[in-house]
């Protein structure tokens, strides 16, 4: 016979079907227009069962939030994990975000909304605590890559990983303005392939700085 939930583990079940549930809908119009009624109609649970799972409606987009940084941050570390060479890790990750807007573009449309209000919310401090996680992962290789002498001379690294995220955010915002968020992964190789060229040391000094090494 199977094994019913414990309370704590349907609690959880449930509050993981109103995260996605959410994030789905945000996919769809925006985020401050989502009510609690909506997350409740998604996931077959009265208005009143949502506020047994959450305290409040801003409490279940900082669980979004928190669900959103814990998975992209693991993809995108494991992607440059993969990577043999900095510059190949830095494609990986690239492609991984790619693949996670292309997969979850409800993402974006939270994040986009929050940074645009001018207060500080709990909500706004997660958004910027995953952009500096990004921005470390993103420095680390470009660190790796310029001790392994890939980068061109005199490349300024916090301007290189600003460039970094900001040709994935235009990238995403391109999407997302088109409503074609699916052509990312057939734009994402050439848009980093400007980026590696813009960073990437001249190829007869990679060449010789491979050959003094053999």
């Amino acid at each position: 016979m199977a094994t019913q939930p414990t309370p704590k583990q349907a609690t959880e079940q449930r509050q993981a079907s109103l995260v996605a549930a959410a994030l789905a809908l945000a996919a769809q119009r925006s985020p401050a227009d989502i009510t609690t009624a909506d997350l409740a109609q998604a996931v077959g649970i009265t208005q009143g069962a949502v506020f047994r799972h959450f305290e409040s409606k801003s409490s279940i987009w900082l669980a979004v939030m928190d669900a959103v940084h814990k998975d992209l941050l693991t993809r995108l570390r494991a992607a440059a994990e993969a990577g043999s060479q900095p510059l190949t890790a830095l494609r990986a990750v690239f492609m991984a975000h790619a693949d996670f807007v292309v997969e979850q573009p409800g993402v974006p449309r939270v994040i986009f909304q929050e940074l645009q209000h001018p207060e500080d919310t709990p909500l706004k401090t997660q958004v910027r605590q995953l952009m500096q996680d990004y921005r470390t992962l993103i420095t680390g290789l470009l660190e790796r890559a310029q001790a392994a002498r890939q980068l061109a001379p005199g490349t300024d690294l916090q301007a290189a990983a600003v460039l970094f995220i900001g040709s994935v955010q235009g990238l995403v915002m391109q999407s997302l303005l088109s409503g074609q968020v699916g052509a990312m992964r057939q734009l994402a190789p050439a848009v980093f392939e400007l980026f590696q060229q813009a960073i990437a040391a001249p190829p007869s000094r990679a060449r010789r700085d491979k050959e003094s090494t053999a």
